[in-house]
């Protein structure tokens, strides 16, 4: 996989400070699970494929499904960590 640009230093926390505010705000309001999963996971695609190489978003995404083959989404189910997975 292809390197990953730098990142600033405290700027994925930041971010994910905030996508879990939001994630927030939207149970408050009662959305789905799915809608709410489906709209973050839209959105995240979106910035990814316009500002990283293909080889590097399918990479991110391999390590994703890593995870999630893995148990290790699972065992971090519970309260929300935007940014951590």
């Amino acid at each position: 996989m292809p390197d990953l640009p730098h990142m600033p230093d405290g700027d994925l926390a930041f971010a994910g400070q905030i996508i879990d505010k939001a994630i927030e705000h939207m149970m408050e309001k009662r959305l789905s699970s799915l809608a709410i999963a489906s709209a973050l996971l839209g959105g995240a695609m979106g910035v990814l494929t316009r500002t990283l190489p293909d080889g590097v978003v399918v990479g991110i995404l391999q390590n994703a499904i890593d995870s999630v083959e893995s148990g290790e989404m699972r065992r971090q189910a519970g309260k929300d960590h935007a940014g951590e997975a």
